[in-house]
């Protein structure tokens, strides 16, 4: 195989023993250095971890290197295990930090760990455990980090090197082997540059900088203008980028009128689809039924309000260039091999954590980045839709041609990882904090901050008693190994409710722990058990938070909310899906991810080991739960 520049001298690192940290845009080939990691270890016989941020990408990656070692390649995500010893172990990166502040001596096997999406350590919900996966990295392991074009991967580096005092080698590309070119879509006219743009004559009104206050009449930009210049111009397979699940399906339907597909084409993918759907065993499913038309005329959407199965025939059916327009949110972009001549961005702004802001640059080309396919394209178009009323040029022009952000840490250690830590450390585990990268990047003030923070979450954790004298209590032997939920299930725990509850009230209970309503979804009616339970839970989590507001926390414990509680219980006593989702108006592919995070919170129990009894419930409880559509292994067997 002939490399590129960067990719031959990250190989020719690792073959020499190194670490490796590679920074490289969207659709270089990053993936190529992986794969040679995974089979130097097969050859050598060496077991290697590659760690994913999401399921999604997690999965595709299990089927990929699955395909080129049938035998050799394992899963593990919380709600999946298969072929545990398997030398090859695809996990999420959760997985492998946990399975680090656990001890677990299994990795003492590992020589190799590959973090994909390393730049995801920002991340505002989920970065802090890449960075506890870094600071506890064991000393016999090397790794091969991946990520997007970040301008601080310099520092990232220097503070590995610092915390684990071994030399780290830096693999940068700045260039894309296949060229973009950018286009702008605005009244209706498409530009061909920033500049011609901004000639536009209400782009260079001044009162365009003022976009809230802007009400020029604007003529419209029509979807259906742009797909059919892109289907002229011979620019499809294209991928069209939506800040919304419900607007990527409303905008799929308004090409009803196209038809991208000859007679063949149609033929080919009418096969494919029928076959896809029986493999995933969701032939005569609603929502299957309801894409089918479109699919028939080379046209899908994509969001995680989707049956997963759904998700991933659409995805196949991508992969096999059958589908000429493809309407997604941005999951799509982060790692999952699915690039198209063209993309298109709907819009330019997206919800950040607690409001709404221009795209960050990095998450543009991240996105982007998936327009020209390599060894089949020799440029990528990428259009943006602009609307003056939303988004000002200065935006604009930062989004496009700004530097990258840096990678920042948001390091905010859990109460979880924190029981996990004083188990070995005791009082010492605040002398781990100067190791982070958090540490490393902020000033004192921070710094103090973050420490005082940690403090703080300790001294609640001694004040409801998961800490007494140099050690944890058995409350707290509990509620460490429950990551993310280990309050609300520690708190019920300490009060002897939790053995009490039946199968089906664990069923219930799991799932509105994991459970987050949308904004401004009324609750509904609760029936009497489950009525009984919101009260336990309302009143056993009130003295948590009254330490936590005591203490100035902001984001206080998550309580658990029973709005899919009827679907659950409809659910766990044999329900068919189609009959479950009729209990609610959750969208269909989010109420499977609840039910198997849920799972994976049962499982984490299990750990625990409280009882033969409540174990045998807990078992009982993910039977019941976990079959049909909701089984994410009968997914990847298929």
């Amino acid at each position: 195989m002939i490399y590129d520049l960067f990719q031959q001298q990250a190989i020719e690192y690792i073959d020499q023993g190194h670490s490796v940290i590679v920074s490289a845009p969207t659709g270089a080939g990053k993936t190529v250095i992986a794969e040679h990691v995974i089979r130097t270890c097969l050859y050598k016989g060496e077991r290697v971890i590659y760690t994913a941020p999401v399921k999604a990408l997690s999965n595709q990656k299990f089927r990929d290197f699955q395909a080129e070692n049938p035998d050799s390649v394992g899963i593990l995500t919380g709600d999946v295990s298969l072929n545990a010893g398997a030398p090859v172990q695809i996990m999420t990166t959760e997985i492998f930090r946990n399975k680090l502040l656990e001890g677990d001596q299994s990795l003492a096997d590992y020589t190799w760990v590959i973090f994909d999406e390393i730049h995801y350590l920002d991340d505002y919900e989920r970065g802090t455990v890449w960075e506890e996966s870094l600071i506890f990295f064991p000393d016999h392991m090397k790794f091969l980090g991946l990520s997007a074009t970040v301008p601080n991967v310099e520092s990232l580096v220097q503070w590995l090197e610092t915390i684990h005092t071994r030399k780290i080698k830096i693999v940068r590309e700045n260039k894309r082997p296949v060229p973009l070119h950018f286009f702008y879509q605005c009244q209706g006219k498409v530009f061909d540059s920033l500049n011609a743009l901004r000639k536009h004559s209400v782009m260079s009104a001044p009162s365009w900088h003022r976009k809230v206050s802007l009400r020029v009449p604007l003529k419209p930009n029509k979807l259906t203008t742009l797909i059919k210049t892109l289907d002229e111009e011979d620019k499809l397979p294209c991928l069209y980028f939506v800040f919304s699940r419900k607007r990527a399906q409303q905008l799929a339907e308004e090409l009803w009128e196209f038809n991208f597909l000859r007679e063949r084409e149609r033929e080919q993918i009418v096969e494919k689809f029928k076959r896809l759907c029986e493999r995933f065993d969701i032939v005569g499913e609603p929502s299957a039924e309801e894409i089918r038309p479109l699919i028939e005329r080379g046209i899908a959407y994509h969001h995680a309000g989707m049956l997963p199965t759904l998700k991933e025939v659409v995805e196949q059916l991508f992969t096999s260039r059958l589908i000429k327009v493809i309407f997604t949110t941005e999951t799509f972009a982060l790692g999952i091999n699915m690039p198209a001549r063209s993309v298109v961005f709907d819009e330019l702004r997206k919800f950040y954590g607690d409001r709404f802001d221009a795209l960050r640059t990095r998450d543009f080309y991240q996105m982007a980045g998936r327009a020209g396919r390599r060894s089949i394209d020799k440029e990528g178009f990428v259009y943006c839709r602009v609307n003056p009323h939303y988004i000002s040029f200065d935006e604009l022009h930062r989004v496009v041609n700004g530097h990258p952000e840096e990678v920042r840490s948001q390091f905010s250690a859990s109460y979880a990882t924190l029981l996990n830590l004083y188990r070995i450390h005791r009082e010492h585990l605040y002398e781990i904090y100067p190791r982070s990268f958090h540490y490393f990047q902020t000033r004192k003030s921070v710094q103090k901050r973050a420490l005082d923070r940690m403090r703080a979450k300790v001294d609640i954790m001694k004040e409801l008693n998961y800490i007494k004298g140099e050690g944890l209590t058995e409350k707290g032997e509990f509620a460490r190994e429950i990551y993310g939920y280990e309050m609300i299930f520690g708190e019920l725990y300490g009060d002897g409710l939790l053995g009490k509850f039946s199968v089906e009230e664990l069923g219930i209970l799991a799932v509105a722990s994991v459970y987050e309503p949308r904004k401004g979804q009324n609750r509904p009616d609760l029936f009497g058990k489950v009525r009984k339970l919101d009260e336990i839970c309302f009143e056993i989590i009130r003295p948590v938070h009254r330490l936590e507001r005591m203490a100035g926390f902001r984001a206080l414990t998550k309580r658990p909310f029973f709005h899919l509680a009827e679907p659950v219980r409809e659910w766990m006593r044999g329900a068919g899906f189609n009959a479950m989702m009729s209990k609610t108006d959750v969208d269909e592919g989010e109420v499977v991810r609840y039910f198997r995070m849920a799972i994976q919170v049962l499982r984490q129990m299990t750990e625990t080991n409280i009882s033969p009894d409540f174990n045998s419930k807990l078992y009982r409880c993910m039977e019941l739960m976990k079959r049909d559509v909701i089984d994410s292994e009968k997914q990847l067997r298929s």
